[in-house]
């Protein structure tokens, strides 16, 4: 990759869009997210975190790539994590970035929400 070239994610990320990507390890769903999470990119989230119909889903979102998050990605890890939970599942937020877990943590998300410091450690059931 010559220099001045992007990766995908980075692209992303400066074009004000999100990219998720979806694996599953041991059963837990894995997003992969990269880029932003806003008003405009929140229904993308917000189908991804979708597990309707699953039993006791698990979702963890490795947000190492997200570089910005607004009240908008706030209420949809809220109500992913109500939703997730009421089917006897769990979300697992990891590897979040320092600027994005200051959001996070500016609205307390972080004392209802079980956030990991990293991937690994959020995939330990």
């Amino acid at each position: 990759m010559s220099e001045g070239e992007m990766t995908g994610a980075e692209h992303a990320g400066q074009a004000g869009q999100l990219t998720v990507e979806t694996t599953a390890t041991d059963g837990i769903r894995v997003l992969s997210l990269a880029g932003e999470i806003d008003h405009h990119t929140g229904d993308t989230l917000r189908q991804a975190l979708d597990a309707s119909g699953t039993p006791r889903p698990r979702i963890v979102v490795d947000m190492h790539q997200v570089t910005f998050m607004d009240s908008s990605g706030i209420n949809i890890l809220i109500g992913a994590h109500r939703s997730l939970s009421e089917a006897g599942g769990w979300l697992r937020p990891a590897a979040i970035r320092e600027s994005v877990m200051r959001t996070i943590s500016l609205v307390g998300i972080d004392t209802v929400i079980d956030c990991h410091e990293t991937l690994q450690q959020a995939l330990i059931d």
